[in-house]
């Protein structure tokens, strides 16, 4: 039977990201399926606020038209989650699938909340504001993630919004001169003013500066990596190849933060990415450390999470 949201969600995470999308193909039927969905629904509202298709192209859109949308994305989420019937494709998909895990609402609600931090062009002071931001558009994701997986443990949905909070700090990482340009600074202003730059796009942006931004890069980064070793110590929460998964697009993204540091303040020249040959290599190595934490590390606690940042 053909079915056209599924289709559709598929479909947004082709054109989206070739990483998410290669790492779902581990996940089971059930759970790739669901992934698909609430990510065509991330997806969308990502682009209706910065005017993009799919990540791609840019319309510069008038503060008031940004409000607009994003109101009727609250309107539209609110009323997917009371139940209410959904004309809308993508919306339909994240109806299904947050009925389906019973999803709170504040969830998808934080998330819309992180896209009017954008709207409002918040500014962000202190690495705590940074990871604010970060749990709204991405460490809220993790935990939804988690719940598709059928996660429920307190302990382990914390472990996720982890790696959700390290995936968006390399994100920042690999895009600031991108998302500078654009007027966006997500690198801690008191860190910019330390490094000796005015925390400013203009700053952030000016290809003189290049040394100094990488500096405070390479310090966002080193933040993410003990959240990037929290989630390693969760995988064991979750099922078989959910972990093979999950331990796939940790090593992807970390790399991507890693290819930053290496390649100094030239990270900028072009997009960093990861290459196929590495993209392997990294599965490979995702599925053996999902082995280890499901066969050896199983049968230990696990051990105390850090004293990390928390929102769940």
């Amino acid at each position: 039977m053909t079915d056209a949201v599924l289709a559709a969600s598929k479909a947004s995470i082709v054109k989206g990201s070739k990483s998410f999308r290669s790492a779902s193909r581990l996940f089971d039927a059930e759970v790739r399926e669901d992934a698909w969905l609430l990510y065509a629904w991330c997806r969308r509202c990502d682009d209706e606020i910065d005017g993009q298709d799919h990540g791609f192209g840019h319309e510069n859109l008038l503060p008031e038209e940004q409000q607009r949308r994003l109101a009727r994305l609250y309107d539209q989420t609110r009323r997917a989650l009371a139940g209410e019937a959904m004309d809308d494709q993508t919306f339909a998909a994240f109806q299904r699938v947050a009925l389906r895990h019973r999803l709170p609402e504040r969830w998808p609600l934080d998330l819309l909340d992180g896209f009017a931090m954008d709207v409002e062009h918040r500014e962000y002071r202190t690495i705590d504001d940074v990871l604010t931001y970060c749990w709204h558009v991405a460490g809220v994701v993790g935990v939804m993630m988690a719940r598709v997986m059928h996660v429920t443990d307190t302990a382990v949905l914390r472990r996720a919004q982890d790696l959700g909070l390290a995936f968006q700090l390399t994100n920042i990482s690999r895009d600031v001169i991108e998302d500078a340009q654009d007027g966006r600074v997500y690198l801690p202003a008191d860190w910019l003013i330390e490094a000796g730059l005015e925390p400013t796009a203009a700053a952030v942006a000016d290809p003189a500066n290049r040394a100094a931004v990488h500096g405070v890069t390479q310090r966002l980064l080193a933040v993410a990596e003990p959240y990037y070793d929290s989630a390693r110590d969760g995988l064991r929460g979750l099922p078989f190849r959910s972990s093979m998964a999950i331990a796939a697009a940790r090593g992807v993204y970390r790399e991507i933060g890693r290819k930053v540091v290496r390649r100094g303040p030239d990270a900028w020249d072009k997009r960093v990415s990861v290459g196929k040959a590495m993209k392997l290599w990294l599965f490979g190595r995702g599925a053996l450390i999902a082995i280890w934490t499901q066969t050896l590390d199983r049968g230990h606690p696990a051990p105390a999470r850090p004293d990390l940042w928390t929102r769940v």
